[in-house]
């Protein structure tokens, strides 16, 4: 038995044999390779990159981390694309949406590929978002659940890498992950890129990679020809929407008709000390803290980039620099980018190419006191909120002022390649490399938290190597047919890991550094003996996952008109048990060109092609645990603390009750996907609409489900859960206008998906986990909530069981006057979470764009509409708000009141008068009584552009070759039902929890020039 231990300060794989145990530092991952693949291709292929591998006599490989030192080259790695016909897949408009000050590729891609909702929970400048690709694949119960639904993003080939999800284990809350928090996908500008496909069908090839669906980004690439130079330049403003403030006089008036009706003498004694003293001008004055928090602000960026060579050595150089003020809170997000791509041929028949990709992202964070207690772990006296007086504001900016938070993250990638063509075959042999690494270093003084300051430091390092080597080679078997084939293995390995240190109650404000013995031989060299009052926790993680991979793949056409593609896949994961390492997986793919077969001489039809895929692609687990099997692990804390690896001084190990119980026999979860789609082209390409439909089930997968109470685990993981979605898509586009100097285009795109859980392990019908419900024919993602019926106005309107004469309860507690009417869906005249239904989806059914592109002559006009529908939101921020009684004059979070309390954005009129001091807890949040609909229909982006370059004031001396300027508008205008706000800003569970900065209005300037 052998099982992975993590903990504060260390990390160790614990093998068990023979009732001996042994602990090794060493972090070999191992793997069985299948049969005669041991010693064959794979072997030389890898060999030949100077890689040193070690063969066990019983047939085990272990890599033992060490990389060619000069090899790493940059590479320019490019995902071949499949032959026209096998795939349609979407591509985004670069030349378009290059004129919108997008930071992230979630934003460049968000409303504008079918099959795709992205999720922007905040408009902080540079924090993460969410992408989803044709539906949702599994159940999200954390944070940590979503990194593996996300799409797997490629850059010029290279899978990159997300942010580590170890440090999750160390989290009391979930807010943000530990660390920057900073979205890994800020490093590209759309000016550097030449392509954008989303991979939504069983592709054979990227096999694991594209289970979630695949990016494919391609940049600029180098050219040969003459020199050019471009510089691109925008500048704009980020402005925010009024916002109506209110003060403690509102507060009064909106607690005085519960106090009116249903407080008692004891109630109005310990009514709280800040809305008692009208004389106070701090609660009591002008509401003015927006001068203070809210802010127009400058965002502005540019670029430049050289290129030229010939045809044997050419060269693309890019840099760029851009900086985004957000609206609110002082945020910020800078970001430092440079491209350098070479290619190179000493021999006709030899390539040689190059690519490496720096990025520096520097972000000022917010200042909320909800964030800040969630990285503290630690909750001061939070009985009064912050005053709403510009002046009292301005006292808490005025602590802030002493303190520190600094947050940056580094991003290379990398790639070198060899191309050999030998007339009948190609080889293709690739080395590519991701490395990020990510600190954050906080001060906060004594002054903002019951005079005990705080100190942290987190230090993050991921990086992934990649070894690829692609055989083509293609025959022409008679005058109609041909065939490709192509052999492909690949190699990649990945490690996360981080360092973080956290210190409360240091000696002095001035000193904002850890504490430690001076003396490094000491035994308490990293313990601040010396200052006995001073708490230190340190935590360290590390995980590391290989994947080795072989494909082939034959592709056979007839005339053009039918073509059939056939790959077969082997991968082996790491993060697998030995018994189930390897996963076969199969892809098939054909096309028709209806056009060609019988309509070729209509005139009328354009192009119409038909294509049809299915395949099994193997899913990669997240987490080092399942492969590992039954485990020790460090659990001796408690609560916000778990992960403590000693008690009462004493180091010691436990069965992972509280993580969940690990076996040694998962096997790997897949995704079988069916898609069928057509394209037609009617009117010389006039008008353009394509149609897919897709079937996905994704099975096996593993879930925690609950265990045996006498077992001590709180659940135990199994596979089995199976997950299906469906759907179709639509896109239209008619050249309504097409003439020599004028065109109108409009456009519209629609994408449907449904979500149904299909099977639980076990046979299991229904799975219940904290406030989330999953029942076997209802989808994933539905709201479990007690429906709400009303109110219960005089006691006697409380219904009485016959059988027992005693009114009807919730959990014990009589209802009474003054309580909801929740739904007893059982009749058993007790209302539990038997009673709750699942209701709504937090994730959109519906979603995509419509709008129009317009060109007169040297002017265009464009507009892009985003909408998404067939979802709700939990209006969490408006439950907080009336249960006012459970959440005043406690020491915990929901108590904790940020600036924006004082901001008025709810319907009171809209709501029942319940009684707050009830038992029931009549606002409680799990109720449809806040479920909204979240659809919503936005003006996301507004261009109007000139092409100056024929211009003569401009170019009179012929030194550009183009010279175009711009003007754009971003999330102009917004279309919703929902009352809480922008429907957009919600997290990804549905709950809109009122702390997410506005996302701004963005009105920009911008210049393109060719040299």
């Amino acid at each position: 038995m052998a099982g992975a231990l993590r903990g504060p300060g260390w990390t160790a794989i614990v093998y068990m044999k023979q009732s001996k145990i042994l602990l090794t530092m060493k972090d070999h991952l191992y793997m069985r390779l299948p049969g005669i693949f041991r010693f064959t291709m794979l072997t030389i292929a890898l060999c030949s990159f100077g890689i040193q591998w070690s063969f066990a006599s019983d047939g085990l490989m272990s890599y033992r981390d060490t990389i060619p030192g000069d090899s790493g080259q940059p590479v320019n790695l490019i995902i071949p694309k499949a032959p026209v016909g096998l795939k349609q897949n979407d591509t985004l408009d670069i030349l378009k949406n290059a004129m919108y000050p997008n930071l992230s590729v979630q934003q460049m891609l968000k409303g504008n590929l079918r099959g795709l909702f992205v999720q922007e929970p905040n408009g902080e400048p540079g924090t993460e978002q969410n992408m989803f690709v044709r539906g949702l694949a599994m159940p999200l119960f954390s944070k940590k659940d979503l990194s593996a639904v996300q799409p797997t993003v490629f850059l010029n080939g290279i899978p990159l890498l997300q942010d580590n999800v170890l440090v999750y284990d160390i989290q009391q809350y979930e807010f943000n992950r530990l660390g920057p928090a900073t979205n890994f996908l800020n490093n590209l500008n759309l000016d550097n890129i030449e392509s954008i496909e989303i991979i939504k069908d069983a592709d054979g090839k990227l096999g694991p990679w594209a289970a979630n669906g695949a990016i494919n980004i391609i940049t600029k690439q180098a050219k040969s020809g003459d020199k050019l130079i471009s510089v691109n330049s925008y500048f704009g403003m980020n402005l925010y929407d009024p916002i109506y403030t209110t003060n403690a006089a509102y507060e009064n008036n909106f607690r005085r008709p519960f106090y009116q009706k249903y407080a008692g003498s004891g109630d109005s004694l310990i009514y709280p000390a800040y809305l008692r003293d009208s004389s106070n001008m701090d609660y009591y004055g002008p509401a003015n803290w927006t001068d203070k928090y809210f802010d127009n602000t400058f965002l502005y960026g540019i670029n430049a980039s050289i290129s030229g060579g010939s045809e044997r050595a050419n060269f693309r150089f890019f840099a760029n620099k851009e900086t985004n003020n957000g609206v609110a809170d002082n945020t910020k997000m800078d970001k430092y980018n440079a491209n350098f791509l070479v290619n190179m041929s000493p021999i006709k028949w030899l390539m040689a190419s190059a690519m490496v990709n720096a990025t520096r992202i520097d972000r000022q964070r917010n200042t909320s006191m909800r964030d800040r207690f969630g990285e503290m772990n630690y909750i001061p006296d939070v009985s009064a909120p912050l005053p709403p007086s510009a002046n009292g504001y301005q006292k808490y900016q005025d602590a802030l002022d002493k303190s520190f938070d600094k947050n940056h993250l580094n991003l290379v990638q990398g790639s070198f390649s060899l191309s050999f063509d030998l007339k009948k075959f190609q080889f293709i042999s690739r080395i590519g490399y991701d490395y990020n690494e990510s600190s954050r270093d906080v001060f906060w003084p004594s002054i903002l938290s019951d005079n005990s300051n705080y100190v942290s430091n987190y230090f993050g390092g991921n990086q992934r190597v990649m070894l690829e080597n692609i055989l083509r080679s293609a025959w022409k078997l008679s005058a109609d047919s041909r065939v490709q084939i192509e052999l492909g293995q690949s190699l990649q390995s990945d490690e996360w890991k981080y360092s973080y240190t956290r210190a409360y109650r240091g000696y002095s404000d001035r000193i904002k550094v850890n504490l430690v013995d001076g003396d490094k031989n000491s035994v308490n060299y990293l313990l601040p003996t010396n200052f006995g009052n001073q708490l230190v926790f340190r935590y360290i993680d590390k995980t590391k996952h290989r994947l080795v991979s072989l494909y082939a793949n034959a592709v056979y056409s007839f005339r053009d008109i039918y073509q059939l593609s056939v790959t077969l896949r082997n991968d082996g994961s790491s993060y697998m048990n030995a018994a189930n390492r390897w996963f076969f997986t199969p892809t098939i793919s054909g096309s028709m060109d209806i056009k060609s077969k019988w309509f070729e001489t209509n005139d009328a039809i354009s192009d119409w092609r038909l294509s049809a895929s299915w395949g099994r692609m193997g899913r990669l687990l997240n987490d080092d645990r399942f492969g590992a099997g039954p485990q020790y692990r460090v659990e001796l804390g408690w609560e916000g603390n778990k992960t403590a690896y000693s008690y009462n001084a004493f180091a010691g190990l436990s069965r992972p009750y509280t993580s969940g119980y690990v076996a040694d026999d998962f096997a790997w979860p897949y995704t079988d996907i069916t898609n069928v789609s057509t394209d037609i082209s009617l009117f010389e390409n006039r008008l353009m609409l394509n149609l897919a439909v897709y079937n996905k089930n994704d099975k096996n997968m593993i879930i925690g489900m609950p265990a045996i109470a006498e077992s001590g685990y709180t659940v135990n993981y199994a596979n089995g859960l199976e997950v299906n979605n469906k759907g179709f898509e639509i896109g239209l586009a008619a050249a309504v206008i097409k003439k020599r100097k004028v065109s109108l285009t409009p456009f519209v795109n629609f994408s449907k998906n449904r979500n149904e859980l299909k099977a639980l392990p076990g046979g299991a019908t229904e799975f219940v986990s904290g406030s989330r419900k999953l029942e076997v024919g209802k989808p994933i993602d539905a709201f479990w909530l007690y429906e709400n019926k009303g109110i219960y106005n005089s006691d006697s309107e409380v219904p009485i069981d016959s059988k027992t004469g005693e009114p009807m309860n919730f959990i014990g507690a009589p209802f009474q006057a003054g309580d909801p009417i929740w739904n007893d869906t059982n009749g058993d005249f007790v209302v539990n979470d038997e009673d709750k239904v699942l209701k709504g989806h937090s994730l959109p059914t519906y979603s995509g764009n419509f709008g129009f592109d317009f060109v007169y002559g040297k002017f265009n006009l464009g507009a892009t509409f985003y909408y998404a529908g067939g979802h709700s939101a939990i209006n969490e921020k408006t439950a907080a708000r009336y249960d006012f009684i459970n959440r005043d004059g406690r020491t915990d979070m929901n108590s904790v009141k940020d600036i924006t309390f004082w901001q008025k954005d709810l319907d009171m009129k809209s709501y029942p008068v319940y009684n707050p001091w009830s038992a029931v807890v009549p606002y409680r949040v799990d109720q449809d009584l806040f479920l909204e609909n979240a659809s919503f229909v936005k003006l996301r982006a507004l261009t109007i552009g000139y092409d100056l370059t024929g211009w003569r004031l401009i170019n009179k001396k012929g030194y550009f070759k183009k010279f175009y300027v711009y003007a754009t508008g971003n999330n102009l205008l917004t279309f919703t039902n929902y009352t809480g706000g922008d429907p957009e800003l919600v997290q990804y569970n549905g709950y809109d929890n009122f702390y997410a900065l506005p996302i701004p209005k963005t009105y920009t300037i911008g210049i393109k020039m060719d040299l």
